[in-house]
């Protein structure tokens, strides 16, 4: 993809999901790391959260990304998404340099291309289930948004409860709402931070299955956060964070 001009630097180009190419044809990686660091202000004068972190994902890869609480490998993933800025270095997401695009700009990229799935699941409590998962197709100004949104919410098993309010629903049909809300934009690329940290192990397996198999669908770059061993299991690789370096 084409370097974007300071001029048009908000424009984000069309999402589509597959792999992509580069100069010369060969396939350019999904994700680019390159010297990401994050520092803050704390009491002693500066803490290092992360340190000249570097790594690649090809299209369609899913990696793990591991380590103890606070080693900053949650941090490491809201950098990947642009939720949050570094202190030096840079992410390429599918070529483009997500820090080169303003705050608009890099929700703007979000919206066409990344989806996300959060532990606590981020459902807006005044939409019902197929409203939450409309959302981002409403976003996009898809018409077929509603018929979207149902297909998705019965592929998830969910199509008896699309009227339901997120505080009427349990918490894993809750995160399988989350799941469709991710997927149903077909985005090429998929985070997850911790998606089952909030649910028992039974309903969390379930959920690790069907993320899994829906992104074995739709060919997504997956990205995630987790502490579970048998969800990394799952992943064709595993990094592992420690006090803000991979090792």
């Amino acid at each position: 993809m084409r370097d974007i001009p300071e001029a048009t630097k908000n424009e984000v180009p069309n999402s589509t999901a597959g792999v992509t190419a580069g100069a010369g044809g060969s396939v350019r990686p999904a994700i680019e790391v390159i010297g990401l660091s994050k520092r803050v202000a704390d009491a002693s004068g500066e803490l290092t959260i992360l340190h000249e972190v570097d790594f690649t994902v090809q299209p369609a890869e899913t990696l793990a990304l591991v380590g103890a609480s606070g080693s900053g490998k949650s941090t490491l993933l809201g950098l990947l998404a642009g939720l949050d800025t570094p202190s030096t270095g840079k992410v390429l997401l599918d070529g483009d340099d997500i820090f080169a695009l303003d705050e608009d700009g890099r929700a703007a990229f979000r919206k066409a291309k990344l989806g996300f799935v959060f532990q606590s699941f981020q459902l807006l409590a005044h939409l019902n289930a197929v409203e939450n998962v409309m959302l981002p197709l409403e976003l996009r100004g898809d018409g077929d948004a509603r018929a979207k949104a149902e297909a998705m919410l019965g592929r998830v098993g969910l199509s008896s409860r699309l009227r339901h309010y997120p505080k009427y629903l349990s918490g894993g049909e809750q995160q399988r709402v989350a799941l469709a809300r991710a997927f149903v934009t077909e985005p090429p690329l998929l985070f997850a931070d911790e998606p089952t940290g909030s649910l028992d192990a039974a309903t969390g397996e379930a959920v690790i299955q069907l993320m899994f198999e829906l992104n074995r669908e739709h060919g997504s770059t997956l990205v995630l956060v987790t502490h579970d061993p048998s969800m990394a299991a799952r992943c064709g690789r595993t990094l592992t964070i420690a006090a803000g370096k991979l090792v």
